[in-house]
Formats: C-alpha cells, sequence, structure tokens
C-alpha cells in the first residue's frame, strides 16, 4: 500500500503543530521518578547534585510522558472539523528517542509534533500508519527531547 497524496493536507504533512508547554517542578521530578524511574538523580537533590548532572533532573521518560499528555490534548485542524473524524488507534512504536538535555527542576519543556508521512495499512483496509515527528525545546530554544512515533488512524 502506498501514499496517498489527498491525504497530506488533511493530516497537515510538513507542519509543527505547537502542543503547549509542561514545567517540571522538583516535587513532580521525583514523584514521577520514584514510581517509573528511581535513579538516585531523578529522586535524592543531593545525589543529583554530586552526579554528572549536577543538579535534580526529570526522567526522560517524564519528558516522553508529558509530550504524550499534551499532544492527546491538541487535535489537528482537520481531525475536528466537518466530516467524519478520523479514529485514532495504538501506536505501533516510537523510533530514534534522543535525550538530547537533561531537564533540570523549574524548566519548562515546549512540545510540538510533525507530521512527517503516511500510507495505507495492506492488513486494515481502511486504515493509515501517521508517522509523527515529536520535540521538546527547554526555554533557552535548546532541543531536549525528539523520537519519531507511528499511530494508527482509520479514515473514511
Amino acid at each position: 500500500m502506498t501514499h496517498d497524496p489527498s491525504l497530506d493536507a488533511f493530516f497537515e504533512i510538513g507542519v509543527a503543530v505547537p502542543l503547549g508547554a509542561h514545567t517540571f517542578d522538583a516535587e513532580s521530578i521525583k514523584t514521577f521518578a520514584r514510581k517509573y524511574d528511581p535513579q538516585p538523580f531523578h529522586i535524592d537533590e543531593q545525589a543529583a547534585k554530586d552526579s554528572v548532572f549536577g543538579g535534580l533532573c526529570a526522567s526522560g521518560w517524564h519528558t516522553a510522558a508529558a509530550w504524550m499528555k499534551r499532544n492527546l490534548a491538541t487535535p489537528g485542524k482537520h481531525w475536528t472539523g466537518t466530516g467524519s473524524a478520523p479514529v485514532f488507534g495504538p501506536s505501533p512504536g516510537i523510533t530514534n528517542l534522543k535525550w538530547l538535555k537533561p531537564v533540570f527542576a523549574g524548566e519548562t519543556v515546549a512540545y510540538s509534533r510533525t507530521a512527517l508521512s503516511h500510507r495505507a495499512m495492506g492488513s486494515r483496509p481502511g486504515w493509515r500508519v501517521l508517522t509523527v515527528r515529536a520535540e521538546g525545546v527547554d526555554s533557552t530554544g535548546a532541543k531536549v527531547i525528539e523520537f519519531d512515533s507511528a499511530v494508527l488512524v482509520k479514515v473514511e
């Protein structure tokens, strides 16, 4: 199955969509880390200060989870318009996950997504695989996270 150029505008191919921002305060960093990534530089301020990071920083998984929350809260411009809205299904996975810079306590990360491509699924008629680039930048404009995510989408 191949690319359908008539859906490029629908999926906003090549358009960077701002998703909003998330501030990583010290307590939420520690809470997330205690539950999901209990490394000392995520849960103990003194251990973090003595680590290679030099201060308390968020788990990379925390920064990825914050992107997902912002992504789900931000529909595409065509996804809520007239006609049949697409049905978003599960994700078959992510690739190229990079945590490029630590996110320290008090930092705000602004997230975005850019749709890269879409293709029909041979095994599921009416469904397409949409690939997006996920990114987050800190208050200096430096990229802190980047990955490519795929999602199954049913279009009518």
